[in-house]
């Protein structure tokens, strides 16, 4: 009876305990965002508090004001001083030459570190997280999959799938009722169904005139949202809420658990299909296969970490993260950009029509098409307009690097070791000194050199697909998924924007819409 009692206050003491924490958390907050925005300069450093007040008085236009209000006015490096108990002091930059020397010339200086590791726990041991030997083995790896002899057929036929049974039904059926639809809504279904197809081989059939809800795709966005909290809050803030299990991290933590009962399955169903040897590609598949056959010096560490399925199941989560964002995000905003500059969309036009020697499928009545791999290789300005979208929009709008020793990058700033560096992949895409006085212009004929070939851009300064040894493995491929995608969609219907619906970017470890894009649909026939 005693321990029972004794068990009973000290429930009831924990309780109050992770109330008052609580309530500690939420004042805290309170007051650096009152200081926030009361105060819009960045530069402002408050005793114990540092800097942090400004930002997240900010992160309501988070990119716009870390490229125009800091960057742009520090000559595209600046020093951020954080909470003294936070350990957030880190350097933010644009500068290309910095990104030069990050990402290539002292490569081996900037990890991923463990800070990151923590932060975007949910990649696991994956390649993104990963860093020394175990990042080497993992890219040699994805390297051979991705020469497959069928992964670009694979590639190729998995996006003509879904654009027959899932893309064009739904813009059909919107544009013959004239709803509007959330175009982002759409292609972020698409694309989470397309990367399903070719890593795990399962169609979830996301996106369909229904609009189901399905609990995987929507814990996969959910953990893309909560991610980039832990990027902008001290991690005692978030560590503390992971712990009571509130807020964001309350949130992660269903969503994570959620995605990771699907992909547990699939593992499993993949593995027992490989015993069986029955002939399936998918890059899971193939991964698994490469691993058997492939012969690397590893530590028994690694080696024993490789075998497990907590290690397929990072890589696969890897493998959905990055095949999903790039094509839902870059397309989106692509949508927009041309849909909101007639003389681009035209030019588009014009050079599908011209090559009109394409694959054609008769669907009740009507004619509809899709390029193939080979063909999108014919639409260069479709080309051009995707880099340049890709140029003021990246996927991925940040990147952070963890100093092993200290260091002196090429515009003068010292770093101290352990020491984090923030490269702004959104703002170099709005530097006058990368990219001329029209930077800030959607103009796609800066791609097109006078003989008419793609302009080559060093990856130090088009940061969309990274750079360095770093640099995405799958840059070509989702290029190429892109062209397919946008040229059907654009040689097939016509896209308005809804007026006066906002546009902005949204506040996540993905560049997203805030709002989505609300559009309506007409059919146009070029055949």
């Amino acid at each position: 009876m005693n321990f029972e009692k004794i068990t009973s206050s000290m429930a009831i003491t924990f309780a109050y305990g992770e109330m008052i924490l609580a309530l500690f958390l939420i004042s805290f907050l309170i007051i650096v965002l009152h200081w926030g925005w009361s105060r819009n300069s960045l530069r402002r450093n408050r005793p114990v508090l540092g800097m942090l007040p400004g930002l997240l008085g900010n992160t309501w236009r988070l990119h716009e004001f870390l490229t125009h209000d800091v960057l742009k006015k520090n000559r595209g490096t600046f020093e951020f001083t954080g909470p003294w108990f936070a350990q957030m002091d880190l350097i933010i930059t644009s500068d290309p030459m910095n990104v030069h020397y990050i990402s290539s010339k002292n490569f081996s200086n900037y990890p991923k570190g463990p800070d990151f590791r923590m932060i975007m726990e949910p990649l696991g041991d994956g390649v993104f997280n990963a860093d020394g030997d175990l990042w080497k083995i993992q890219r040699k790896i994805i390297h051979s999959v991705m020469k497959h002899n069928k992964f670009e057929s694979a590639l190729e036929n998995v996006a003509h799938q879904k654009m027959e049974t899932g893309l064009i039904p739904v813009l059909d059926h919107a544009s013959e009722l004239g709803t509007v639809v959330d175009l982002q809504d759409v292609l972020k279904r698409f694309a989470f169904d397309n990367i399903c197809l070719l890593v795990l081989g399962i169609d979830p059939n996301y996106l369909s005139v229904e609009f189901p809800q399905t609990v995987y795709a929507n814990a996969f966005n959910t953990m893309e949202q909560a991610l980039l909290y832990r990027h902008i809050v001290p991690k005692i803030c978030w560590k503390l809420q992971k712990w009571l299990q509130i807020g964001e991290e309350k949130k992660l933590s269903r969503a994570w658990k959620a995605f990771d009962r699907f992909l547990y399955q699939r593992i499993s169903s993949r593995k027992a299909n490989m015993e069986k040897k029955e002939e399936e590609f998918d890059l899971l598949t193939a991964y698994m296969a490469e691993e058997e056959e492939e012969e690397v010096k590893e530590n028994e560490q690694i080696s024993a970490l490789r075998k497990t399925d907590k290690f397929l199941r990072d890589t696969a989560f890897n493998f959905l993260g990055a095949g999903n964002d790039t094509i839902s995000s870059g397309l989106v905003w692509f949508f927009w950009l041309v849909a909101t500059h007639p003389s681009v969309e035209n030019k588009i036009l014009k050079e599908i029509k011209a090559t009109i020697v394409m694959h054609k499928k008769e669907e009740d009545g009507e004619r509809r098409f899709f390029f193939n791999t080979k063909q999108v290789n014919n639409l260069v300005y479709l080309h051009a307009a995707l880099c340049e979208t890709l140029r003021l929009y990246p996927p991925v709008p940040y990147n952070n690097k963890i100093a092993a020793l200290a260091d002196i990058l090429p515009s003068g700033h010292h770093i101290k070791k352990n020491q984090m560096v923030w490269i702004s992949y959104y703002a170099m895409g709005r530097m006058e000194e990368i990219w001329g006085n029209d930077c800030l212009e959607f103009k796609p004929e800066r791609w097109i050199s006078e003989k008419g070939c793609i302009v080559h851009v060093p990856s130090y300064k088009f940061t969309a697909f990274h750079a360095g040894p770093r640099n995405c493995l799958g840059k070509d491929k989702a290029l190429i998924q892109m062209k397919m995608v946008a040229s059907a969609v654009i040689g097939n219907y016509h896209v308005k924007v809804v007026k006066d619906h906002p546009v902005l970017p949204r506040n996540s470890i993905i560049l997203n819409m805030k709002y989505g894009l609300k559009v309506q649909l007409s059919m146009r026939s070029l055949l």
